[in-house]
């Protein structure tokens, strides 16, 4: 503690380190209306166990029912207060009724799952009495609604994001792929279960993927299997091993299965715990081992379906012919013309969109009016356009392609008499139509698919302006013929008004170029779900047309802009411009 300097009054949710932890002071005798539901406020922002010192403030009836672990609130600051009190024939106060106000930005729900709101005000009350205590009447609160409420500072400094990874639903030859299920969890000791983040975690992802997710993903552990009863700590050994005790729902687990449980672990804790996580033991419920896997091991699951991913970035020169930048780690490569067509052949391209096996590629021409699809490593022929647009106007015609993990493309027509988003199977199909009912009348300007194939990214244009939105892909029916449709569209940057370009960046996150209400264009992370990326805001580069990143968030981050050229933006570095001339560069995907 500090024994000099200047005494200042500090506000519970006030911005600041990360690591400042708040304990929760119970009320003191005789408190006041005031003190009481501050402190009741306060103690919400801290890691108080069960909340036993938070129910304190609260009437014997009201702390058996209230439910903190219900939901979350998420205010731009902590709630304003307006108290009401009710008084007597002699003017004495017999009940108060406070008003807690704030603008409310975001909720979490009893899954966990994040929800951005657009800004708007929120409105709830608080009702104080007196209730008999030890010392005689004191004043409690006797109604207060389920759920925490917390100012963004807090909600950050408090909870933090976990990617629980679950295997998408197979379909054709693809292997299985992990996918990101993102959720927020207690940076420490969650209160209510007593459990540290990494037990939170693991117990998160036994407990199955996220209503949103769920249709298009499964779980490897069997219905039921849960920790075993009374396990609230789980950490790393001296040899980094995870050992994880079940139920006796997972006794029965072949070797297969439990090896992609064991993967499904190790993948949704490979970014959180301090302690590196070398390998994780799934344990029966008498304690036997199940199984064991080592991250090597794991590698055959991993979440971008490559455990090295691309290195290379492609782009269209001035001449309209697609270059490759090579060894792009550093993104310092010298650029080469493509094979085949559209490195050397006579319709100039305008965009491009890279398979991620890099052995063919889809080009939109010039003019934006055809997509063609054609070998990268050979000499060919120019095939006939796979998809045609019959719009007036190169903003009205082909948005840019782009593929998913299975081999798939897909592309968006902005024809405003006949909006479309088509996928080709392969590459190479007849293009079929996707359904996209949540659109309410908006149009898709340009579409980014995750590598896992379940997710797209679009940008919907609306009233004048563009927003990103996240959809969640379902195939229906035998694979011939098979019905696909882009469901439950949710909003990933809503603190941005105008999002102008965008592209994923790792297995759950996106890079967004865009502007807030009155602001400048500006480049910076968002999380899937909608979240701000702890990464935060990048610096600052004027006039970007186009953003790629990659699956590895290693590999430099790329934009076309139409003042410097291409540029990059290497961990930990600034902005170097890589090519002077060129668009529509693409990391494979």
């Amino acid at each position: 503690m500090p024994v000099t300097g200047d005494v200042k009054a500090v506000d519970a949710s006030q911005p600041g380190d990360s690591q400042v932890q708040v304990y929760a002071v119970a009320p003191r005798d005789n408190a006041t209306t005031d003190e009481v539901v501050d402190g009741f406020l306060e103690s919400m922002t801290s890691d108080d166990s069960e909340f036993r010192t938070t129910r304190k403030y609260l009437t014997k009836r009201a702390a058996k029912s209230w439910n903190p672990g219900a939901f979350t609130t998420v205010l731009t600051k902590a709630p304003n207060r307006k108290d009401r009190p009710v008084r007597d024939g002699d003017h004495n106060i017999t009940e108060v009724t406070y008003t807690l106000t704030g603008t409310r930005v975001a909720t979490v729900d009893a899954q966990s799952v994040y929800q951005p709101l657009a800004p708007a005000d929120y409105s709830q009350t608080l009702h104080v009495v007196k209730e008999d205590g030890p010392e005689g009447k004191e004043w409690r609160i006797d109604r207060v609604p389920d759920g925490l409420l917390l100012g963004q500072s807090d909600f950050k400094r408090l909870f933090r994001s976990v990617n629980k990874y679950y295997f998408a639903a197979e379909r054709k030859t693809v292997p299985s792929t992990l996918v990101a299920d993102p959720v927020y969890l207690r940076s420490r000791t969650d209160p209510v279960t007593g459990m540290d983040t990494v037990t939170q975690s693991v117990r998160s992802l036994l407990a199955g993927p996220t209503n949103w997710l769920r249709p298009v993903v499964e779980s490897r552990f069997p219905p039921g299997t849960e920790l075993k009863k009374g396990v609230t700590s789980l950490a790393p050994d001296d040899r980094n091993v995870l050992k994880v005790p079940l139920n006796k729902k997972a006794d029965g687990v072949g070797q297969r299965s439990c090896r992609m449980m064991a993967s499904q672990v190790l993948y949704t804790l490979r970014d959180l715990t301090s302690a590196r996580v070398e390998q994780v033991e799934l344990q029966r419920s008498d304690g036997s081992t199940l199984c064991a896997l080592g991250t090597d091991q794991a590698e055959e699951f991993a979440p971008d379906g490559s455990s090295s991913g691309p290195d290379s970035q492609y782009f269209v020169n001035d001449k309209g012919h697609v270059e490759r930048i090579p060894g792009s780690t550093k993104g310092s490569g010298t650029p080469e013309a493509v094979a085949g067509p559209l490195g050397n052949g006579p319709m100039p391209m305008g965009m491009i969109g890279v398979a991620r096996d890099e052995q063919s590629a889809a080009a939109v021409s010039r003019d934006g009016s055809a997509l063609y699809v054609t070998s990268i490593i050979s000499d060919e022929e120019l095939p006939a356009p796979s998809v045609t647009s019959r719009a007036h106007g190169l903003k009205n015609r082909l948005s840019a392609p782009s593929w998913d993990g299975s081999g798939d493309l897909w592309v968006a027509d902005r024809d405003p008499d006949n909006p479309r988003l088509l996928l080709l199977d392969g590459g190479t199909g007849k293009p079929q139509e996707v359904a996209v009912p949540d659109l309410d009348g908006g149009r898709i300007e340009a579409l980014r698919m995750s590598a896992d194939g379940v997710r797209i990214a679009l940008l919907v244009t609306q009233d004048g302006r563009n927003t990103l939105k996240i959809g969640r892909i379902e195939r229906r029916g035998p694979e011939s013929g098979q019905q696909v449709s882009v469901v439950q569209l949710r909003q990933a940057a809503p603190q941005l008004t105008d999002v102008t370009a965008m592209s994923w960046s790792g297995r759950s996150r996106l890079v967004v170029v865009g502007k807030e209400e009155g602001g400048v264009q500006q480049v910076r992370y968002v999380q899937a779900d909608g979240s701000t990326s702890a990464s935060g805001a990048l610096p600052g580069v004027n006039q970007v047309s186009s953003v790629a990143a990659a699956d590895d968030e290693q590999l430099p981050l790329m934009a076309a802009t139409s003042s410097d050229g291409i540029v990059k933006l290497s961990p930990g570095d600034n902005w170097q411009t890589v090519v002077k001339k060129g668009s529509s560069l693409v990391y494979p995907g």
